[in-house]
């Protein structure tokens, strides 16, 4: 097989090629809080969509902020149109932390934020998030085909977190719901008090 050479004439000269496949992100949903217990998004209601319509969907949180001090952003899904939200879920988190003074950094795994195979609230980090007017916590969850008569559910999450000791706390998770019922709506809530202020966004990712 012949070895073929281009120069810069014929790469300059070249007027079309063709696309790189790439999937187009289309915005859903976009719920804000304010002093909300939870903040839930239900196929098919108010003009959600959580269904094979998307092979992926993201969910984008955005200066979530607490009530009460020392708690944990958290989620699930239902299989039942948001009536109960209580899928069995196995997780796994790691958190990068470093201190706004210095001199406390780390990489550390919490096993006690894990989930096996168990049908509470999902721990999104590892660590808590503080109360003070500065403080929130942003990032995504990327949930992998929920509409799947077939295959468990994979969800993955990276965020950022404000801890109450002045941390900045970068949060890893990921695992999958353990269930071949499709999941159609998700919930996300506090461990304790409310979602204070903050905006979740809902997005759909397209085939390419």
């Amino acid at each position: 097989m012949a070895l073929v050479k281009y120069n810069n004439n014929s790469i300059s000269a070249v007027t079309s090629a063709a696309s790189i496949p790439s999937g187009a992100m289309t915005h859903i949903k976009t719920l804000t809080a304010s002093s909300s217990s939870t903040l839930s998004f239900v196929h098919g209601s108010s003009d959600v969509i959580f269904d094979a319509t998307y092979p992926m969907y993201v969910f984008e949180f955005i200066n979530v902020h607490a009530s009460q001090n020392e708690t944990w952003f958290q989620f699930q899904g239902s299989v039942d149109g948001g009536s109960n939200y209580n899928v069995s879920a196995t997780t796994t988190n790691f958190v990068a932390h470093n201190r706004e003074s210095g001199g406390n950094q780390g990489l550390n795994y919490y096993d006690t934020r894990d989930s096996a195979n168990s049908t509470g609230y999902i721990y999104i980090a590892g660590w808590e998030q503080g109360i003070d007017n500065d403080q929130s916590i942003s990032g995504s969850i990327t949930i992998f085909n929920p509409a799947s008569t077939v295959f468990v559910k994979h969800f993955t999450s990276k965020c950022n977190i404000c801890h109450p000791s002045d941390f900045t706390a970068n949060g890893y998770m990921g695992g999958y719901f353990n269930t071949t019922s499709a999941i159609n709506s998700i919930s996300f809530k506090m461990t304790s008090g409310n979602i204070d202020s903050g905006t979740i966004k809902l997005y759909g990712i397209k085939d390419s």
